[in-house]
């Protein structure tokens, strides 16, 4: 079995799906990497081809391989290279990229979408999203306290004492724990939110306060962990009593998502408007609409004296490590559907059927599905 990996050809994306510690982990397949697929992230050719896999152009990556790994969607360009009856690993988020998925099925090609791994014990090493979201919870901490006009941690000086900065954290996944983290590491006082009560003890173990509202939270959380969507009312709700902390904080990091859905609004242009001039507002949930109303995505702005960043894709702008953590789920993931150099995966396997979207061209993912059959 030949196994591919493509340079990146999204605007600005530097990780590459495998680095070439990961080659070894996949014995029995030849690898097959596009030149320079790696130099983004920091992995030149010559530690691919010395790590035992070799290096050609980007057409023969996609025409000759029988599994491709890759880290954003492929475009409907690249699928259409594709080797018929060949396989895919990928971030896909197959209905927001129905093209992309029409290619893969006219290829009658096989795709996994490493964003619909299971959350289960057995599949931690290989959540992709989990080991990204990590990386963007650091990184969004780093940006706020370059864009803060003043110091995060407190400190006695000669001339008197200078007062911690208040940073809230809403949204207590991994994202959300990693941004607590990081942010109590430098000093600051910590408050995070989270609409699952379930994970008031997560907050609280990295050093910060949990904050908890008085409204409903039933059925707040899914069978898989993740926060669950609630009526315009409870948002509604939320925002006003979010709104009080927010004005008291120099900076507010959102990182709340709701799995195929708008990402919520937690913070109102109200809620802003009360926060002090300087206050530093950074939104992870940008890609996804941005839990704060006056996130531009891709953005930084200024509204009310406030700074409102609206990153994108901040995994990218940490290549290296990124590109190892992404590297070791898909080869762990792969290495598990893998038999005497085969990809041989077993449809009865949660995690095969979790994550597979089209199998031999043939759309298996419901909610891709549904929205194919949608379009006019």
């Amino acid at each position: 079995m030949i196994i591919g990996v493509p340079r990146e050809s999204a605007e600005g994306e530097r990780r590459v799906a495998l680095v070439p510690e990961s080659v070894k982990r996949l014995g029995g397949a030849s690898i097959v990497v596009e030149a320079s697929a790696g130099s983004g992230a920091g992995y030149p050719d010559s530690a691919y081809v010395e790590a035992g896999a070799s290096t050609k152009d980007s057409r023969a990556v996609f025409a000759e391989s029988d599994l491709v790994l890759k880290v954003q969607p492929p475009t409907a360009a690249e699928a259409s290279m594709l080797k018929e009856g060949s396989a895919m690993v990928s971030f896909l988020f197959p209905t927001a990229n129905l093209d992309s998925v029409k290619g893969l099925v006219s290829r009658k090609a096989t795709a996994f979408a490493m964003e619909l791994m299971p959350r289960i014990s057995r599949a931690q090493s290989m959540d992709a999203l989990s080991s990204q979201s990590t990386i963007s919870g650091y990184k969004s901490v780093l940006m706020a306290a370059d864009a803060l006009p003043r110091l995060f941690p407190m400190m006695m000086t000669a001339a008197g004492t200078i007062t911690p900065a208040k940073v809230f954290v809403l949204g207590a996944g991994v994202a959300g724990l990693e941004a607590i983290a990081t942010a109590h590491r430098l000093g600051a006082v910590v408050e995070g939110y989270d609409v699952r009560p379930a994970v008031k003890e997560q907050v609280e173990s990295l050093g910060a306060k949990f904050v908890e509202l008085p409204i409903q939270t039933a059925n707040a959380q899914t069978a898989g962990g993740y926060a669950s969507a609630q009526s315009d009312e409870f948002y509604r709700k939320q925002q006003e009593l979010l709104a009080e902390h927010a004005k008291a904080s120099d900076v507010v990091i959102t990182t709340a998502l709701v799995p195929g859905k708008k990402a919520p609004m937690l913070v109102s242009e109200e809620a802003v408007m009360g926060m002090k001039e300087g206050s530093v507002v950074v939104d992870l949930a940008a890609e996804q609409g941005g839990n704060c109303a006056l996130t531009e995505p891709g953005k930084t702005v200024v509204k009310h004296g406030v700074v409102i960043i609206g990153p994108l894709n901040l995994p990218s702008t940490m290549a290296p490590q990124a590109s190892q953590l992404y590297s070791r789920n898909v080869a762990t993931f792969v290495a598990t559907m893998m038999k005497g150099g085969e990809l041989l995966p077993n449809e009865a396997d949660e995690l095969v059927r979790g994550t597979m979207v089209v199998n031999r061209g043939v759309v298996v993912h419901e909610g891709t599905r549904k929205a194919l059959e949608a379009q006019p």
